[in-house]
């Protein structure tokens, strides 16, 4: 593999990240996306890191945890850095170890005038609450997403994108009512710490992936992470005969989550269809493997989404 093979269209050498989140056993969403994320890495001889998001501290659970590992090993996949497994997460790789980190970027964000607020409000409520000073016991971080901002960017499988983020994910939270970094701010975080170059989500998460770049470009600290350094490739969901996107419940089989399914086999071959190439590439990981080397995968069109 030569250097050139192991870049981006930028220059960036290839790093991909799974990062799952230990509140729930994995469903088949998250196997698919585990899939898809390990053949464009291993295609383009980059190198794959296992990040695992364990900021909600209220949700986790040891089994989730276990189980993510379990399907990892279930699915043949490998990465290069990470934990070896539960204990060694907790010890050595956990994001409560880079809480000084997102506390600093937190601090940043408070000196930038008027970019955060106070809200005493829910994250799904609906009708206005007041502005409330930052130093508000029990009060969430938000930042204030002018009227009107939209955050477009170059999707690897959808192509050109806008995402009109003040409608889609307005005033959206940087720290939650407990304290603690938020989602957004933490990925963004960890992407740059990792050196994250490529990242495979589904199409229900544009709105944070547009979230993330518009906050990132906030503060000179975390403005690198922007388009031209990284790659996004957003896939089709998974739905029902209907149309409807599949729920995590849906997705998933008791208290094993995907890994009550069949086999892996069901995960390529959604992973296959997704990809446009023929149903014999979804037989097995060494088949849909051997037909993205041929350079044979073929994105769905934008929107796309795979029925089951």
């Amino acid at each position: 593999m030569t250097d050139e093979q192991q870049t981006t269209t930028n220059g960036q050498r290839i790093v991909g990240r799974l990062a799952p989140t230990p509140s729930g056993y994995l469903h088949l969403g998250n196997a698919v996306n585990f899939v898809l994320t390990w053949l464009l890495v291993r295609r383009a001889g980059g190198t794959l890191h296992l990040r695992i998001d364990d900021l909600d501290r209220a949700r986790l659970r040891r089994p989730y945890l276990e189980n993510i590992f379990r399907v990892i090993d279930w699915l043949g996949l490998d990465y290069d850095y990470g934990p070896s497994g539960p204990d060694n997460f907790l010890r050595h790789h956990s994001q409560l170890l880079h809480l000084p980190d997102y506390n600093y970027l937190l601090r940043r964000l408070a000196q930038r005038p008027g970019l955060v607020y106070g809200s005493p409000r829910s994250r799904t409520a609906l009708a206005e609450a007041p502005v409330v000073p930052l130093a508000t016991p029990g009060a969430a971080w938000r930042a204030r997403v002018p009227a009107s901002t939209a955050v477009a960017f170059a999707d690897g499988w959808q192509g050109t994108v806008r995402v009109p983020l003040a409608d889609e994910m307005p005033d959206f939270i940087v720290r939650k009512k407990d304290g603690v970094a938020a989602y957004q701010l933490a990925s963004v975080a960890d992407d740059l710490r990792l050196g994250t170059t490529l990242i495979v989500r589904g199409l229900d998460l544009l709105p944070s992936t547009a979230a993330q770049l518009w906050l990132a470009a906030q503060l000179p600290e975390t403005s690198s992470f922007n388009p031209a350094r990284a790659q996004f490739y957003h896939h089709g969901l998974l739905t029902d005969a209907v149309g409807t996107k599949l729920s995590k419940s849906t997705q998933a089989t008791g208290d094993q989550g995907v890994l009550g399914l069949a086999g892996p086999a069901v995960v390529y071959a959604a992973a296959a269809r997704l990809l446009g190439l023929p149903a014999a590439a979804g037989q097995s990981l060494a088949a849909l493997q051997e037909e993205m080397s041929r350079g044979g995968a073929c994105p769905r069109p934008p929107g796309a989404s795979l029925f089951l």
